[in-house]
Order: C-alpha cells, then structure tokens, then sequence
C-alpha cells in the first residue's frame, strides 16, 4: 500500500502565524487554490499501481475541504472523516501565535497535547485508517504536525512540517512504513 498525506491548504491563521491545534479553522481563497494544486499533481504523479484508490480526511474543516477537492480532481468520494487524524492540540496557545504563547504561558502552555502522545496517537491513527481501507493507494489529509511526528516515527529522524498542500509518502503496511518521497529533514 501506498499512502500520500497531505496537510491542508492554507487558513488566515497560517498566515498569521496563529497556533490552530484543534480549533476548526476554514480554508482561505490560497488554501483553496493550493487544495487544487495538490490535487492535480497528485492526479499527475500516480502510485505505483497508476491511480489514487481512496481518499479520506481529519474531521476539522481545513482538511475536509481539502480532501473534497483533491477527491474530485481524483473522480473519487472521500471515503470517511477520522477525529483520530486532528492536528495536535495546543490547548490555551491556540489562536495565539507561537511567541505570544511563549510570552503569556512560558514553554509549557496549559492543555497542549505532549509530542511523545502526539506521535503515538498519529501512528495508531495512521495504521487504523491504512487497516480500514485496504487499497492500494490511499490519500490522507491532515495536518503539519501530525504529519510530522509520523515522519518522525518512521524515519527516526526529526523532520520539517510539511508546508500547505504538500504531500508526504509512505510505502507498505500498518506497523511497517517506509519513506516514499517528500520529506524534509529538521
């Protein structure tokens, strides 16, 4: 099995810098056009087997608008919506940028979800999903630090977040992912 993910396209709070976490936050208008760019290449640059299988998303706003345009470049429907592919919860941080955060909580903001528990629950996540649509190529969207502490666990390596739009792959099975093409080291 193949897997693209994905983070979604861009929001005003991207742009701004703000923490969004798990706050349901929606697309801007370069959001949506990145969400188009990422769908036709994905339409262009096919998997081994010559097509995307499947596509399904995190249940937040940004990823689900993202996963239903690059569904429809690929001709398919978005096969179901996961809480358990969120992004990471920044608790009180969230609409704060990351220096206004620093400056008001210190490093340790109240009710942010801990990496090591991040990168757990993205595993699990991402090898639930792959066991529930047993295709050959399947589409995940959602986030940049979920994302990231995927390629982290994969890799063993500290990676950069994915930036908007753009697609990570992994090739094989549920508990057994290697790196495919898009990663960016720390």
């Amino acid at each position: 099995m193949e897997i693209a993910l994905v983070r979604h396209g861009q929001t005003d709070w991207n742009l701004a810098g703000r923490l969004q976490g798990t706050s349901d936050i929606p697309l801007n208008e370069t959001g949506i056009a990145q969400a188009h760019t990422a769908a036709r290449l994905l339409a262009a640059e096919t998997p081994g087997d010559g097509r995307w299988d499947a596509v399904v998303s995190s249940t937040l706003e940004r990823a689900a608008v993202t996963a239903d345009i690059i569904a429809a470049e690929l001709d398919l429907e978005v096969g179901g919506r996961f809480a358990s592919l969120i992004e990471r919860a920044y608790g009180e941080a969230e609409g704060l940028t990351k220096d206004e955060a620093i400056a008001r909580f210190g490093t340790d903001w109240p009710g942010e979800e801990d990496f090591d528990d991040l990168q757990r629950r993205a595993v699990a996540a991402i090898d639930d999903v792959a066991a529930r649509n047993p295709v050959g190529a399947l589409v995940i969207v959602s986030h940049g630090t979920f994302i990231r502490a995927f390629a982290d666990h994969v890799t063993g390596l500290e990676t950069r977040t994915p930036d908007n739009a753009h697609s990570v792959r992994f090739r094989g099975t549920p508990g057994a992912w290697t790196l495919v093409d898009g990663l960016v080291l720390a």
